[in-house]
């Protein structure tokens, strides 16, 4: 089927969360990257499927009053931001039209109420990343960054906007950094997390064993930046320090008075901001009592664990990583937290319902799953009539699905519900969903 390659324009009437904008055109829709609802845009087909077409934005004719210059020079090459065109509280409108469309459409249910969004910085506010290295000659020399739009290609790009100014304002220098080193065709990513007080650590990936002259290449960049530097030759039990500070990684709670220690692979939210408003705004939603007894689920490094354990009589954390089972162990342990107790389990397993420890008695439950939901959890606790849940959520398609689970099979309402903006400038949708049963 061939493709007219003719400009034509179109009259944009919505907006999808990857930055896509919707018109129709002859009666069937057509998406246009780049393009907003309300604009009148020029645009020359790029696809064309049975039931829409794809389109390439050349001009925006009509500019919606929303449209901004976005901060980053990079954006609409690196695919990492797909909504940075867009005022930032119109993508958090867009964020939660998405989520309470999502609960209503799949899961059926209504929300009792709309929870104030949580937000933050939404530039420089991204402190973990997966970062993809590249060295391609014909560019000359290393990329390093994230993929770009279209998804096959690391960008070719000098800085990020969004991440942490540790990882992101040194993108020039670690794309130096591996140009002059041995082995720099066989470094295929970087692992970047920046802690509370600032400290950077990079793990280094490598394909092959670093020559001595690579290695104190390294470490001569981890003293000249600041850095903590790490290498991993295969699996997480390889990763180890080489060089740069030796102090421990660590975020806080301050309204709580915990502390998070962790590793530079252990899993942490990105927003180190909303992290601490989504703690904050999860224990007032629970109210946990001093004879609470909470059961914390998918609870990691005790993120939620450690906060709770402050309000409530009793939590008790399940979570499948058993080495972040013992951080999480080791870190209530070392704050003088006696009231938590650590539960190894695979929550995604459907012989969840036979665990021992679910026969205990709950008045609170947290779930923090990942975004393919909680549906094995939902299963096992729904019957066991537990008063208050909380959904912290990552996918509002998966959460639809269990709040129709928990709602029409197993009680609960949707008391309320609201999203977090985690990732701006991003179609990541954070959310949290309070269900109760009398």
């Amino acid at each position: 089927m061939s493709i007219d390659r003719s400009p034509f324009e179109l009259q944009i009437d919505d907006l999808t969360l990857d930055g896509q904008g919707v018109g129709r055109r002859e009666g069937k829709a057509c998406f246009v990257a780049g393009a907003l609802p309300g604009e009148r845009v020029r645009a020359v087909q790029t696809g064309r499927k049975r039931n829409f077409d794809t389109a390439q934005l050349e001009a925006v004719l009509e500019p919606a009053p929303e449209r901004v210059e976005p901060p980053c020079e990079w954006f609409g090459v690196c695919g990492g931001c797909r909504l940075m065109h867009a005022d930032v509280d119109f993508q958090r409108r867009l964020k939660e039209r998405n989520l309470f469309e999502a609960l209503a459409r799949i899961g059926h249910v209504t929300v009792g109420r709309r929870l104030e969004p949580l937000v933050g910085d939404d530039l420089g506010y991204r402190r973990t990343a997966r970062l993809g290295v590249k060295y391609v000659a014909k560019k000359g020399g290393t990329l390093v960054g994230f993929r770009e739009r279209a998804g096959r290609y690391l960008a070719d790009m000098g800085d990020c906007q969004v991440l942490h100014p540790a990882i992101g304002g040194r993108i020039r220098q670690l794309r130096q950094l591996i140009d002059g080193l041995d082995t720099r065709e066989r470094i295929p990513q970087i692992e970047a997390v920046v802690d509370d007080a600032g400290t950077a650590a990079l793990v280094f990936r490598h394909l092959q064993p670093l020559s001595e002259a690579d290695r104190a290449r390294l470490a001569a960049f981890a003293a000249e930046e600041g850095l903590q530097v790490y290498l991993q030759a295969g699996g997480p039990d390889t990763v180890h320090q080489l060089a740069g500070p030796q102090t421990q990684l660590r975020y806080g709670h301050p309204d709580f008075g915990v502390t998070v220690d962790f590793g530079p692979l252990d899993f942490i939210q990105v927003h180190a901001e909303i992290n601490r408003r989504m703690v904050r705004r999860a224990v007032d939603l629970l109210e946990p009592a001093s004879d609470s007894r909470v059961l914390d689920l998918f609870c990691g490094l005790g993120n939620f664990t450690l906060p709770l354990a402050r309000r409530a009589g009793e939590v008790v954390g399940v979570e499948g990583d058993a080495r972040m089972l013992e951080r999480a162990r080791a870190n209530a342990e070392g704050q003088g937290i006696r009231n938590t107790r650590y539960v190894c389990a695979n929550l995604e397993d459907e012989g969840l319902q036979a665990m021992p420890w679910l026969d205990e008695s709950f008045d609170r439950v947290l779930l923090d799953p990942p975004r393919t939901g909680a549906a094995a959890a939902v299963e096992a606790l729904g019957s066991r009539g537990i008063p208050r849940l909380l959904y912290v959520s990552c996918n509002p398609a998966t959460l639809a699905r269990d709040a129709e689970r928990l709602v029409h099979h197993f009680g609960y309402r949707l008391d309320a519900a609201g999203i977090m903006d985690m990732f701006p400038h991003t179609a990541h949708v954070e959310s949290m969903a309070l269900f109760a049963r009398d």
